[in-house]
């Protein structure tokens, strides 16, 4: 991966997920999350569009405090027949979830929003990765939401954790799943990058 030389780059989310991928792939950053409450979107809108407009909502509401620095905001929905699946609300609704999801294939769909505070450019991005479960029994659905990993995670399953014994086989970006497209936002940031030196 080329080095990227951005000078201060800001992560507009508590996730610790995020903050890993972008440690992983040897990103400098700041940490600060943004004050916009997720809340599940009206089920009539698309997936990509949701999941922009709340990064991008994450992000605008982290610029408003700095005057510079590249912040990201991002947010990822689950999508199964065209019902969007955020996180579950109590270990009802993610057994609900769960269930629904056992023996399918549905989508992961991560909006990614880039702010240049200093010239307030902003762009936005949606990738989407379909995911295959088997099919589950209800005991280690049980077994899975007595772990508490489901809680605050999309469609009450963490693919980088214990949810992984569900997953049969992906199409597409991994990394998307657990929270950030990486390939992706690295092309975007090199583009911001570039862009900031000419």
């Amino acid at each position: 991966m080329p080095l990227l030389k951005i000078p201060r780059l800001i992560l507009a989310s508590a996730s610790p997920r995020r903050a890993n991928l972008l440690s992983q792939i040897g990103l400098k950053f700041e940490i600060y999350p943004s004050d916009i409450s997720e809340i599940t979107p009206n089920h009539n809108t698309s997936p990509e569009l949701v999941t922009q407009t709340l990064a991008l909502q994450k992000a605008q509401s982290v610029a408003k405090h700095h005057t510079e620095g590249l912040i990201i905001g991002a947010d990822t929905l689950v999508s199964l027949e065209d019902e969007l699946l955020g996180k579950p609300m109590n270990t009802k609704h993610a057994q609900e979830m769960l269930t629904r999801l056992s023996g399918t294939c549905h989508k992961v769909v991560t909006g990614v929003a880039l702010i240049d505070a200093k010239v307030n450019k902003e762009k936005t991005l949606a990738e989407t990765t379909q995911v295959y479960f088997r099919k589950l029994c209800l005991a280690e659905i049980v077994a899975y939401i007595e772990t508490g990993e489901p809680a605050d995670k999309a469609g009450a399953y963490g693919i980088q954790g214990r949810g992984a014994a569900f997953v049969k086989r992906i199409e597409g970006c991994y990394f998307n799943v657990v929270g950030l497209p990486l390939a992706s936002l690295v092309q975007e940031l090199m583009d911001f990058e570039h862009d900031a030196a000419t």
